[in-house]
């Protein structure tokens, strides 16, 4: 039976080391799972101080080595099962090197992203990884003076701060236009983009109105939707707004699978056959564009693998595998025809 110390004590490094007949040093090496310490010896230090119920202090650890171990993240909306499906990925791969992530949330707001990277960055993060490539004059100045890896995701900037890992919104959308154009449709509307606040919505939006006229088609039918995060009912909304300028609309596009699946609930308030009158496409590959009915034509953007291909990439820049110059890693989105839409 291993000794204990007096009730009361705190149980340290060197309660640890004695029990186990090892130094503190080589306590402190197991711990970090230092390849000078056996394996023998590491799990029989391990045991020992499961038995005196010691926990190793891993911040004041890293603080000692001037490392927090912990990676600063920011995502526009927690409620948004996309940027959780990144956020996760992110955080298991990032798990995998010993590191943390420090989650800010900035619903959408330019100013709230810059407040929350000033202060993520006295926190002393070991890497910054930010949501979307459009950021304010003061935040690209203090992540740039930070010296720190930056990592965009979701995006392609035409001015990255470092190093990406996106896809484009823009062409992304084209890949809907030209399968409804392919199968038929002339007169398709877009909802949403129309917000500041989103640019990747604006992207979106953008890219629909350069596809449209690259088939030559009428780019007038957009629809608008408000400031972001946007609920489901503003699908409806925008649909309803739609038709009621352009009846003769024969496919719409959402600027989410959200916003797609409003419409689809106002076309079955109304009696709207889908797709026999209307064809519905959404974009983002949301859970509830597969199970709704009928199940929705999307474009799959990879969001885990995008929180995945940034682990990667922020594990390799944190010891010094990375290339130079900055890395520019690209997801191809993936186009998943449905039940909302004529197959090809």
């Amino acid at each position: 039976m291993t000794p204990k110390p007096p009730r009361g004590a705190a149980i340290r490094m060197a309660d640890v080391a004695r029990a186990a007949g090892v130094s503190a040093m080589t306590v402190s090496r197991a711990f970090k799972g230092d390849d000078s310490v056996r394996a023998a010896t590491r799990d029989r230090i391990l045991r020992k101080a499961e038995e005196l119920g010691y926990v190793f202090d891993a911040t004041a650890a890293n603080l000692r080595q001037s490392r927090t171990g912990f990676v600063a993240v920011t995502v526009p909306a927690l409620n948004s099962a996309n940027f959780a499906e990144t956020v996760r990925a992110l955080t298991q791969g990032l798990a995998r090197e010993g590191l943390q992530i420090l989650l800010a949330n900035t619903e959408y707001d330019p100013a709230e992203e810059e407040a929350a990277i000033a202060q993520l960055l006295r926190r002393k993060p070991e890497a910054v990884v930010l949501t979307g490539g459009q950021h304010t004059p003061r935040t690209r100045q203090l992540l740039r003076a930070s010296r720190l890896p930056i990592v965009q995701l979701w995006d392609l900037p035409e001015d990255p701060l470092d190093h990406v890992v996106g896809f484009s919104n823009a062409g992304s959308i084209g890949l809907l236009v030209d399968h409804l154009a392919a199968t038929g449709h002339r007169r398709i509307g877009f909802l949403g983009g129309d917000s500041e606040r989103d640019p990747r919505g604006r992207q979106r939006r953008a890219g629909f109105v350069a596809a449209m006229a690259r088939h030559g088609l009428p780019t007038d039918r957009l629809a608008p939707l408000g400031e972001p995060p946007i609920a489901m009912a503003a699908g409806a909304e925008a649909l309803d707004w739609l038709l009621a300028r352009h009846p003769d609309t024969d496919a719409v596009i959402g600027v989410s699978d959200f916003v797609a699946f409003g419409a689809l609930a106002e076309c079955q308030r109304r009696g709207i056959a889908v797709p026999g009158a209307l064809s519905l496409a959404g974009f983002g590959n949301y859970e509830i564009g597969a199970i709704c009915a009928p199940r929705l034509t999307t474009v799959d953007v990879h969001a885990a693998r995008i929180g995945a291909e940034a682990a990667r990439l922020v594990a390799a820049l944190l010891t010094g595998k990375a290339p130079a110059p900055a890395r520019r890693i690209e997801i191809p989105p993936e186009l998943l025809i449905r039940e909302t839409t004529p197959p090809r």
